[in-house]
Formats: C-alpha cells, structure tokens, sequence
C-alpha cells in the first residue's frame, strides 16, 4: 500500500521591499494546511501586506524549536499535508530554519519544491562591482575573534568572490579582521538595507571599510569581498609571507605549522617563508634596540 505524502514548499519572502514578493508566496500561503513561520507576528505582516489569509494552522519554527518541531511536520507531510515554511527574510535554510526539515523530508521520499523569491546573496554580489562568475557564501563569521580569524584564515587564498551576513553590531570587527587576514587593500562592497529605503552600497578597499564601519553601521549587512590575486611562485612580497604567517599564529598555530602553510598558499618553498620571517623578526629587534 502506498502511503500518501503530502509536499514541502520552502516560500522565499521579500529582503526588504513588499513589492518584490512573488505572486505564487500569496497563493501558497493562503492554501497550505500548515504555515510554518520563523517569526508568526512577522509572518501576519507579511499575510496582511499581501493581503491574504492563511486557511491553514500556522505554527512558529525557529532555531529554538526547529528541532523538536521538525518530526511533527513531517508527520504531517506523511499524512498528506501541505506544507508551507517561511523564514524572516530571504529563502527558507540559508542562514535560517529550514535544513533539519528539508534533510528530514528527502529522507522520508517526501516531495519538495520552493517558491523561488528575492536572495539578500545574490542581489548584494550583483551591486558588489566584484567578480560574479564564481563565488562561495560564507553565512555568518564566527561571534569570538579567534575563531573568527581562524575561518577567515581558512578561506584566505580563495580566489573566488566571498560573501558573507554580518550583525550591525559586529560589522567593524569583522571588517578589521578581514582587513587583518585578507589585506587592507582588498575589494570589498557592506549591502546595507538592501531593496529597503535607506538601501547603501558602500564599496572600497578592507581597510577603509573597517575604519567606516568603526563609526557605527546600521541594518541588515551583507558583506561581499574579492577572491585572493592569482599569484605566481614568487609573486608574493616577504612582507605578505610574514604577515600572513603571524595572522596564522594569533590564531593559534605554531610557527612551523604556519610557514609550512603559508608556503602552500603561496606556491613558495617553506625556506624562503622561513627566512622571510627570520629577517622580519631580527629587524624588529634592531628596531627595538
């Protein structure tokens, strides 16, 4: 006997402007049997905005509750249901509540299709000005600085353009870090409010953004940066090898993990790092003395 499934709709909501909903997000809101919403009060503005309402039980499902809500919607998946998740903004599992639900459906053969709406990544990487024929999403950085940098660290050498969410209140560090890990003069673009009123693109190398963004950055960021040069063997100054292998060091390697490391990275034989970072070393101390 063949169990009747019902279907997973994963409704992509506006970033910011209204009108940019899809005339699909009204019809699916208003016939599923079950709305499951990041935010319920948001999702009333939005259902009020649209000028819809929803027939069917709305539920909240939140990183608090996502994971012990997610077997009750798949039961009702199971028995038929159809299935309707939004997230605050922007399409439903990325960077927000939907992946446990996602993964759990596909597990259990359940069917599941989207609403395709307005994506705050890709919006910002085509205001950017950078590269957009490849590029990686990074989701939020790290809270704590240490691991901040070593994630940042990790992607350092990644040519293809970077984008990442970031809060307002941890745009400036995390501008200063990237400033500190990729280079003060790499590209970057801070989305801020995007498709909203007050939208701003502000574009510029790191290290400017970093002291912009010091004087304080309000709204809902997204952060856009170019991939590493294509460098040659040997193309990479000493000063870079140096500073490259101490931003490795302050995030807790050891030296001669970092210099084997950044050899790697720069296409250069570990020797020359080594004594690029002997020579920096016994300049500060000549300085010093």
């Amino acid at each position: 006997m063949t169990v009747a499934t019902g279907t997973l709709v994963l409704a992509g909501t506006p970033i910011g402007d209204l009108a940019d909903a899809p005339p699909r997000l009204a019809e699916e809101l208003t016939a599923a049997d079950v709305v499951a919403a990041e935010d319920t009060r948001r999702l009333r503005r939005l259902t009020q905005g649209l000028g819809v309402t929803p027939k069917g039980r709305v539920v909240s499902y939140f990183e608090g509750n996502e994971a012990a809500r997610t077997p009750e919607l798949v039961e009702e998946l199971i028995g038929g249901a159809r299935v309707v998740l939004v997230t605050d903004a922007g399409m439903p599992s990325v960077s927000d509540p939907g992946y446990r639900l996602v993964a759990a459906a596909v597990e259990r053969d359940i069917k599941v299709t989207a609403v395709p709406g307005p994506s705050a990544v890709l919006t910002a990487l085509a205001l950017s000005g950078l590269p957009v024929d490849r590029f990686c999403f990074e989701g939020f950085p790290p809270r704590r600085t240490g691991e901040r940098l070593t994630r940042l660290r990790e992607v350092a050498g990644e040519r293809r353009t970077l984008v990442y969410f970031e809060s307002p209140h941890r745009v400036a560090d995390t501008l200063a870090a990237m400033a500190e890990v990729f280079g003060g003069e790499r590209r970057a673009a801070v989305c801020r409010e995007l498709t909203k009123t007050y939208e701003e693109i502000k574009r510029g190398p790191l290290g400017e953004l970093a002291a912009w963004a010091a004087e304080g950055v309000r709204g809902e960021i997204t952060v856009v940066v170019e991939g590493a040069p294509e460098t040659g063997p040997g193309e990479i100054g000493a000063e870079e090898l140096v500073r490259r292998v101490r931003v490795r060091e302050e995030a807790g390697e050891r030296r001669k993990e970092a210099i084997a490391a950044v050899a790697v990275e720069a296409g250069v034989p570990k020797r020359d790092v080594f004594d690029a970072v002997v020579a920096a070393k016994n300049a500060g101390a000549a300085s010093g003395a």
